[in-house]
């Protein structure tokens, strides 16, 4: 597998199929310190800062490579902490999209 960070997310369309769950387990290892849910549908990480400002402005910056990349994560933040879950909601499921995101956020820290 390439460097995920490197690449750009790709739009999909009604014939992607989510990976299943073989696919996603052997993607996890390129994004150290995420997790995949139980139902492999999902990625999630929780990041902790010192204090609240470090907090949103590490969403700031998640907002900012979200919208770059035109894959959008939940997020779940407040004094201390951020929880960015990410899946490709249009296939209710994973694509490589997800993992090139959560490289790319974990450029960040």
């Amino acid at each position: 597998m390439s460097d995920l960070a490197s690449k750009k997310c790709i739009p999909c369309d009604s014939l992607t199929k989510p990976f299943d769950l073989t696919v996603a387990q052997a993607y996890l290892p390129n994004i150290p310190d995420w997790e995949l849910s139980n139902d492999g549908k999902s990625i999630s990480r929780r990041f902790k800062f010192k204090n609240f400002a470090d907090s949103l402005a590490f969403i700031n910056k998640v907002g900012e490579i979200a919208e770059i990349e035109n894959h959008h994560p939940n997020i779940k933040f407040g004094w201390g902490y951020a929880r960015v879950e990410i899946s490709t909601h249009a296939i209710h499921g994973l694509s490589e999209n997800d993992f090139i995101l959560a490289a790319k956020i974990n450029s960040l820290i």
